[in-house]
């Protein structure tokens, strides 16, 4: 399950990981909040955690991943994935790079430093 991570600046989208992600997550919770920060703003920020909760995903929502940073590529200024998953840290910092904007990996007790960052 994804659910919205509430109090963020405008520009940033936030969510959290809960359980086992499916590709249901992204087309009804990820998807249309990212549809509906793009109406009032170009670029945006993004702050993923997947903490202690976070059990997996499901290959569908791995490819629901996959189409939501290709379809908005461009759109995002920042992002900051907090986790202590060493397989998603380590896949954000080798792929970051193809990202137009800012990526950053926070460790799951580094969440404000995560929230500060990505609202600069």
């Amino acid at each position: 399950m994804i659910r919205m991570i509430e109090g963020l600046p405008s520009q940033v989208v936030g969510f959290e990981a809960v359980g086992q992600v499916e590709s249901a997550d992204y087309e009804n919770v990820l998807d249309p909040a990212v549809e509906q920060a793009l109406q009032t703003h170009d670029k945006l920020r993004l702050l993923y955690v997947l903490g202690e909760e976070f059990t997996g995903y499901t290959g569908g929502a791995m490819w629901e991943d996959t189409k939501l940073g290709g379809e908005h590529w461009r759109s995002w200024e920042k992002i900051a994935v907090v986790t202590d998953e060493a397989w998603i840290g380590n896949g954000v910092k080798a792929l970051g790079w193809m990202i137009p904007g800012q990526v950053r990996v926070f460790p799951t007790g580094g969440l404000d430093d995560a929230k500060a960052w990505v609202a600069e």
